[in-house]
């Protein structure tokens, strides 16, 4: 143990020290982020009252347009008896001016550009224009005139501070403008009826001309007016004018500050509360610090080795494990502590197995001189493994779970079926070459007799052809000439398959050799009750050994025949289909039979393996080289009903 002065102790002081001033550190920053945040708050505020503002102005000067463009149609729509008689126009006015249009004045002009008609009469008509220039007005009223549209003039001072403006909307009829309604806009009662209630209790609204100068205003209380604004062009009228709005003062709330005294007290008694665990922390530092050492020796031994380390509790949960083991199964100890059966690393084809074993050691029942499993690495290859368990003791000596050693012997297992699987290919390859050497010898010795068959019968068959005897012997001794044949030629295929040699290729109909091989098998058909279903097409033509062929079409018809030994009557069914598929002939035999094996389905090809007890396992192999030879494909796979469906592909012949 350390001194408390000695170098290692001081050091250690110095560095607690360091850490107790870091929660004032943490508390200066704490306040002043609370008020970095406060003016990042109230400036958010400021930036959405502005947004705001932009809004609502540009809605008031939409809204404005919109009252404008809407008494434009209006005035547009005057009829020329309203424009005759006093009345009449003095009717037409007020109906006008009965929508909060902001219109104060209402004159007629004549094609000529004389005044007419005027309402009200206390305004006088004669002023039209900029303050009884005639100008302007007059400018307005032709070029109205000319472009057959709405024009507004520039705004002009009425009496006294008023400020107002006119449009012109020209009338036409029949294609020719009769005259022209002028409007008179005064600017004050424009934004009284078009600025609502709501907005000019936030804002001051005005209308300034382009030299700055306020021409109309709609305000509440001068004095509350903040120096920030927005302004839009106010266009129609035009003519410079613009539309600028200022929002009121308004009582900033206290809820900021609240927030910050709030914040600040919690912190002082955070800071408080540290201070009074301090003297709880110092009594565990030294305590915590032996117990580091210790368990930094325990891990540097448990790192150090190959062997992987698991433990488990007694429900089967994982507590530890060590990097051998995560190492050897590829999954982080992160990954796998607390988690339960079924664990990730289990094989999938060994789940019943391993969750058996990991149930007897939970109980107990463990072998103790250690098990083989076989788990799954994370990139899914398969490692044998020898573990062996032990209970798991706890400081109060009791038994807390099981901690498991685990050692990968996939490379000595691999060895062992290395060697193993070179002792079935030595066997193998003598069993081949001694099949070999005697399908050769059958295949010479059997031509004499086959030959010497062939002659007998075609001698008989002359014989009574010309003696003329029963017509009844003829059939059947044909057919034995032919099969006879049949069989030389199968034999010369099988010899000259082992011996490469030249292919005596012709063009055949694939669906010919197929009722060829049935009838071979009728017998066997008609004896077992199976039912047949043929989807043949006719004109399918390939290029091949129509022996050959035939040879291999009937050790496939064979084989499904036979595979429905055990199926029930009802159920035994074969089912054959020819077609054309992307330039290839497509035949697949179908029966209902028990089906191939998952554990043999990679040797069902393999020279000399069977599954039949009288079986030499030449047949499949033979076919596919018969297959293979054609430049074709055989391959099989499950039937979904039941059996199995053998595939075959080959070339189509060229057109």
């Amino acid at each position: 143990m350390e001194s408390p002065g000695s170098p290692a102790s001081t050091e250690r002081t110095g560095r607690w020290r360091w850490l107790w001033v870091l929660p004032r550190l943490a508390f200066i920053l704490f306040v002043g982020g609370v008020g970095l945040l406060l003016w990042i708050s109230d400036r958010a505020d400021g930036e959405e009252r502005r947004a705001t503002l932009i809004s609502d102005i540009l809605w008031l000067e939409q809204n404005l347009r919109f009252h404008l463009m809407r008494n434009e149609e209006v005035l547009g729509r005057i009829d020329l008896t309203h424009t005759a008689d006093a009345k009449a126009f003095e009717s037409f006015s007020r109906t006008a001016f009965g929508f909060e249009s902001g219109l104060r004045q209402l004159i007629w002009l004549g094609a000529d550009g004389t005044v007419r008609q005027a309402h009200p009469i206390t305004m006088d008509p004669n002023l039209v224009g900029d303050a009884g220039e005639a100008v302007p007005s007059r400018q307005s009223f032709r070029l109205a005139r000319s472009l057959g549209k709405p024009v507004y003039g520039k705004a002009y001072p009425y009496f006294t501070n008023d400020w107002q403006f006119e449009v012109h909307v020209p009338v036409s009829r029949q294609g020719s403008v009769v005259g022209v309604v002028v409007g008179v806009y005064r600017i004050r009662d424009l934004l009284g009826d078009s600025v609502p209630w709501w907005l000019a209790e936030r804002y001051r609204i005005s209308v300034i001309g382009d030299s700055g100068k306020v021409l109309g205003t709609r305000s509440k209380v001068e004095s509350m007016v903040t120096e920030e604004g927005y302004q839009v062009a106010f266009d129609p009228p035009g003519w410079g004018l613009a539309l600028h709005a200022v929002p009121y003062h308004a009582p900033k709330p206290l809820a900021s500050a609240l927030l910050s005294a709030s914040l600040v007290i919690l912190a002082l008694i955070v800071l408080w509360s540290l201070w009074i665990l301090r003297r709880h922390v110092l009594r565990r530092q030294a305590v915590e610090e032996e117990l580091q050492r210790e368990h930094a020796f325990r891990k540097a031994m448990e790192d150090s080795l190959d062997t992987g380390m698991r433990a488990r509790s007694l429900d089967g949960e994982i507590i530890y494990v060590n990097p051998a083991f995560c190492r050897m199964i590829g999954w982080s100890a992160a990954e796998l502590i607390g988690r339960r059966p079924p664990m990730p690393y289990w094989a999938d084809d060994y789940l019943d197995e391993t969750r058996a074993m990991h149930d007897r050691v939970l109980a107990g029942e463990g072998p103790e001189e250690g098990f083989e499993l076989r788990f799954k690495h994370r990139n899914g290859n398969l490692l044998d493994v020898l573990i062996h368990e032990a209970p798991l003791i706890d400081a109060r000596g009791q038994q807390s779970g099981w901690m498991g050693s685990m050692v990968d012997i996939t490379e000595r297992k691999q060895a062992e079926e290395r060697t193993r699987q070179q002792q079935d290919r030595l066997q193998s390859t003598a069993r081949l070459v001694a099949m070999g050497e005697m399908a050769s010898s059958i295949a010479h010795e059997l031509n004499q007799p086959l030959a010497a068959i062939s002659s007998y019968c075609t001698g008989a068959a002359n014989l009574l052809r010309d003696q003329k005897p029963a017509t009844d012997v003829l059939p059947a001794l044909d057919k034995a000439v032919e099969q006879a044949r049949r069989a030389g030629q199968v034999i010369r295929r099988i010899y000259s398959l082992a011996r490469p040699g030249e292919n005596r290729f012709e063009r055949v109909r694939l669906a010919e050799h197929v009722d060829a091989a049935l009838a071979l098998m009728d017998g066997d058909i008609r004896q077992k009750g199976i039912r047949i279903s043929l989807e043949l097409s006719r004109q399918v033509m390939i290029d091949g050994d129509p022996v050959l062929l035939e040879q291999a079409l009937f050790n496939l018809l064979r084989n499904a025949i036979e595979s429905m030994r055990d199926t029930a009557p009802d159920q035994r069914q074969l089912t054959i289909a020819l077609n054309c598929a992307e330039g290839y002939a497509s035949l697949t035999i179908a029966d209902r039979g028990c089906g191939i094996d998952a554990g043999v389905a990679g040797q069902l090809f393999d020279p000399l393996f069977t599954t039949k007890a009288e079986g030499m396992g030449m047949g499949l192999a033979i076919c596919r080289s018969v297959v293979e030879n054609h430049r074709g494909r055989l391959s099989f796979e499950a039937n979904p009903e039941g059996g199995t469906v053998f595939h075959i592909l080959l070339p189509l012949t060229p057109k």
